[in-house]
């Protein structure tokens, strides 16, 4: 009798040089060329397209380290666009619902797959299907690893990144030594520094030395965590798909100064921008706020004019995520730390204790509230349709220029129709 044989098989899949990847699908002239973006106020690089690594700018170094190599090479730069990033994210992992509604969104770029329900000599295939869709459906490539385990997984995504297939099936290897051995103890899934430097304090380099290192080894010497990566070598699942997402504990929304903050009304209009930041993603996701705290830093390293750090705490009466409400007990809490003579660096708030908004309902609840809350919904929808900031409190002032520095932003927004890039044929 003849039957079908379904193992446990998780795919991960990894989108490929991601912000640059979405900078690219609006902008074919830069396919082909290399790209870099950069993190929150053009500090850092975050994201290389493969032309770029082949130049060997390396990733997280401060961008004016690079700059020479850069202008060089004619090297396209982008400042990070992260309302674009989270709307090409979003579709990304719809379309990748469409092969299983069990998926780990694991960070903006990537996702566990459970794909136990297909036959085990066709995972493979699938996993060329997955890619071909996304790609089609989306315009972002991706490399694809599938193996009985998430760290499994993780180890043959890694190799998958470096074939022009993009994808890797470890199903069905009997002897997965071979392949363990080559892949550095650093390069395994939840393996840091300092787990790296006592490894490699104990001769372990590769991952096949954890994987055949005796439990009993790794239980006095080590963690749980190190013994459940080790069984999660040897094929066997220890760490499940966490397909349901928790509801976030806090939120917090915080810049570094494009120039230096010396003004009060200046620092006013940021805390009041990034609040109403703040509440709209709370209100996204049908959470409210009890407590809110704001929190204004100057450079560590600017000796010249004085370092002072401060933060303040202010709980609501009744928890609320209506944006006006908030944002005047941010700028109370704001004025109760503020302190003339300093050159602000950076500022921020921070909302927390954060629960269902359908569980605080009140006695004192009236029509007044009503009235609100249909007022933020009908914020909510206008700058989701015409982009972010189209409705907006005076509060947050207009010209801005405290805002971080964004010289080399696309302007691209999947949410605004005016900021689509037109296309002109001859």
């Amino acid at each position: 009798m003849s039957f079908i044989q379904h193992t446990k098989k998780i795919a991960l899949i990894d989108c490929n040089s991601f912000y640059v990847s979405c900078e690219r699908l609006f902008n074919p002239k830069i396919r082909k060329k290399p790209v870099v973006v950069l993190s929150n106020n053009d500090g850092c690089i975050i994201s290389r397209s493969n032309e770029a690594k082949a130049l060997g700018i390396k990733m997280g170094e401060p961008y004016f380290k690079e700059k020479e190599v850069i202008v060089k090479n004619d090297v396209q730069v982008f400042s990070s666009n992260y309302s674009l990033y989270g709307d090409i994210s979003r579709r990304v992992m719809r379309t990748l619902k469409r092969f299983n509604s069990d998926i780990e969104i694991y960070s903006i770029d990537e996702a566990f797959l459970d794909l136990s329900n297909f036959p085990d000599n066709k995972i493979e295939d699938v996993g060329y299907e997955i890619r071909s869709i996304v790609l089609k459906w989306t315009g972002i490539p991706t490399s694809i690893g599938i193996a009985k385990t998430k760290t499994l997984s993780k180890v043959a995504n890694h190799i998958a990144k470096k074939k022009k297939s993009g994808v890797v099936s470890l199903i069905g290897i009997e002897n997965i030594d071979p392949i363990l051995e080559k892949v550095e103890i650093n390069d395994v899934w939840g393996v840091g520094k300092q787990l790296t430097k006592f490894y490699h304090q104990n001769g372990i380099y590769n991952a096949k030395q954890l994987k055949n290192k005796s439990n009993t080894w790794i239980k006095k010497n080590s963690n749980v965590l190190s013994s459940r990566t080790a069984m999660e070598l040897r094929g066997i699942p220890c760490i499940d798909l966490e397909t349901t997402s928790s509801k976030r504990k806090s939120c917090v929304v915080s810049r570094s100064f494009g120039q230096r903050v010396e003004k009060y009304q200046e620092l006013k209009e940021a805390i009041a921008g990034y609040t109403l930041n703040a509440s709209e993603k709370i209100r996204s996701e049908s959470l409210v706020a009890k407590s809110i705290t704001v929190f204004v830093r100057t450079s560590p390293f600017q000796n010249r004019y004085g370092f002072y750090s401060n933060s303040k705490t202010i709980d609501l009466p009744i928890a609320t995520n209506n944006s006006i409400e908030i944002v005047k007990v941010a700028l109370n809490a704001l004025e109760a730390i503020f302190k003339n003579g300093y050159r602000y660096q950076k500022a921020g708030i921070m909302l927390s204790h954060l629960s269902e908004s359908s569980n605080n309902k009140n006695l004192f609840s009236s029509e007044r509230d009503e009235k609100i809350n249909s007022l933020m919904r009908s914020i909510d929808n206008t700058n989701y349709r015409y982009g972010r900031s189209t409705l907006s409190l005076a509060s947050a002032g207009v010209h801005k220029k405290w805002s971080s520095r964004r010289q080399h932003y696309s302007k691209i927004d999947t949410a605004d129709f005016y900021s689509l890039p037109t296309i002109k044929t001859t």
